[in-house]
């Protein structure tokens, strides 16, 4: 049994943790720790009573002096992240961090060194590994049927209105860390750390924040382009991946912070609607050309929560591993200060 609490209570831990671990057997979430600030609305307090199971506190201590909690994860805004994480491992616990795991690879370094002066497991919420999406592509390119690899295209991309998107309050770096972070770190999960780096981030906007990225990962002659932009309407392709042997298409799964219901929220596992399953078109040994559709495999976060089970009860390899979250966070650190 894995024994879990949290520190903050926003939209990630409600719509991206909750769902996928409340039924899993050997996860137990006990405890929850909010600023008393946070907590101090009639919203608030109605909201805590939707998850009777839970205990809520605004005293940190609690949680650091439990000696029934194994792991603490931190899902607080990205500033404080290396600071909790700090806290938590000098206390003597486990730590999950919410990406971006650090502003900075320097920062990054530090916490890890922590935990392995401490003998405890330091944890990244690299969660979108297990997105339906990427999973049907890792499937694809396992299966061999496309030959070498030349080219991958990777997109996560919105539409925001030009007037909706200028007023907000946005810092340069915010688009890249939010959502670059996840896909940089899907590709780097399956094709290891890029040989070079092309940058190509831009602001279509009066305060100067990205709202546009495409980054290029080179991998000797193959090249994966990983692209992001708030202005694309039409419904495009998620992944596009051309090989010696054929191509293959996917959709994108979809924005699942826009799916609406209330609280608590319960997570589907369930395959995706056929529209929304791969094209793969290649040539097989006999040279016939061949088209099929791709089931979509099933998204499902909680795998992560079963990988950290796995490396604090069992001794397991992480599968986040340290250098892969570095790598990414220096990536992020070049496309910041590469806008244009």
């Amino acid at each position: 049994m894995l024994t879990i609490a949290y520190i903050g209570f926003g939209n990630s831990v409600i719509r991206y943790h909750l769902p996928y671990i409340r039924h899993r057997s050997h996860i137990k979430i006990k405890s929850v720790y909010r600023r008393k600030e946070d907590r101090d609305t009639e919203f608030e307090r109605q909201r805590e009573k939707i998850y009777p199971e839970i205990h809520f506190t605004d005293d940190l201590n609690e949680l650091l002096t439990d000696k029934e909690i194994d792991c603490i994860v931190i899902n607080t805004p990205d500033a404080t992240h290396v600071h909790y994480a700090k806290i938590i491992l000098n206390s003597g616990k486990h730590v999950l961090v919410e990406k971006p795991f650090a502003p900075t690879e320097k920062e990054a370094k530090e916490v890890f060194d922590l935990a392995k002066e401490k003998g405890l497991i330091c944890y990244v919420n690299h969660n979108r590994r297990y997105d339906a999406d990427f999973l049907t592509l890792k499937k694809v390119l396992e299966s061999g049927k496309l030959g070498d690899i030349i080219e991958v295209e990777s997109h996560y991309d919105y539409y925001k209105p030009y007037d909706s998107v200028k007023n907000g309050p946005r810092e340069k770096g915010w688009f890249i860390y939010s959502l670059g972070v996840h896909n940089f770190d899907q590709i780097i999960s399956h094709f290891g750390v890029p040989q070079r780096v092309h940058y190509d981030v831009r602001s279509f906007n009066e305060d100067g924040a990205e709202d546009y990225f495409d980054l290029q990962f080179c991998y000797g002659n193959m090249k994966v382009s990983i692209a992001s932009s708030l202005y694309v309407m039409i419904d495009y392709p998620r992944f596009l991946v051309h090989g010696t042997k054929g191509s293959f298409t996917k959709q994108s799964q979809g924005h699942l912070s826009s799916v609406k219901s209330s609280e608590p929220i319960h997570a589907s596992f369930r395959v995706e609607d056929e529209s929304k399953w791969g094209t793969l078109s290649y040539i097989n040994e006999l040279g016939e050309h061949i088209t099929e559709k791709v089931p979509s495999e099933v998204t499902d976060y909680g795998r992560l929560y079963d990988d950290l089970h796995e490396i604090i009860h069992n001794g397991h390899p992480k599968i986040v591993k340290d250098e892969q979250v570095l790598a990414v966070l220096s990536i992020l650190e070049a496309a910041k200060e590469n806008l244009g």
